[in-house]
């Protein structure tokens, strides 16, 4: 125990990794470190004393990390035998770089839905990034058959 108050008297603390005790010109610097103690269990029974430090709390950017706002989304160009990607661009209105789904379905002459497609894009914050979205599932010898596209003009924010 008298170990504990020279200790406490010298700084020395456990929490830093430093402290007066190896200071030369401290009159306490002969004092016996805890760790190498030959009595017994003085360097344990320090070593489980709690830390006095103070309470953590919780990070600035946690606190006031907005939740995302969805997106929009704006077809730039329909798949075609050409060319079997639509290609989309997504806007993304938060201060942060996030990631949105967006919708994607590709439509027959009489207005049927052919196929349903989602992708996910990454985009920059206060930014807009360009995505193609390949017509899959349909069969290449079904791309003559694609008259529309329509993508959601919401962009989901997933994260």
């Amino acid at each position: 125990m008298s170990a504990m108050v020279v200790l406490a008297l010298t700084g020395f603390s456990s929490g830093c990794g430093h402290g007066s005790r190896s200071d030369a010109s401290s009159p306490r610097s002969n004092a016996q470190d805890p760790g190498t103690s030959a009595g017994g269990s003085s360097g344990d029974t320090h070593r489980s004393q709690p830390t006095h430090s103070p309470t953590p709390t919780a990070s600035p950017s946690s606190e006031t990390a907005k939740p995302l706002k969805d997106g929009t989304a704006v077809l730039i160009s329909c798949a075609s035998l050409d060319d079997p990607y639509a290609t989309v661009e997504v806007r993304n209105p938060n201060e942060r770089d996030a990631v949105f789904t967006m919708r994607m379905t590709f439509k027959d002459s009489n207005g049927a839905t052919m196929i349903t497609t989602t992708a996910q894009v990454p985009v920059p914050a206060k930014d807009t990034a360009t995505d193609r979205l390949a017509v899959a599932g349909i069969g290449t010898g079904h791309l003559d058959q694609i008259a529309r596209c329509e993508v959601n003009p919401r962009a989901t924010a997933d994260w």
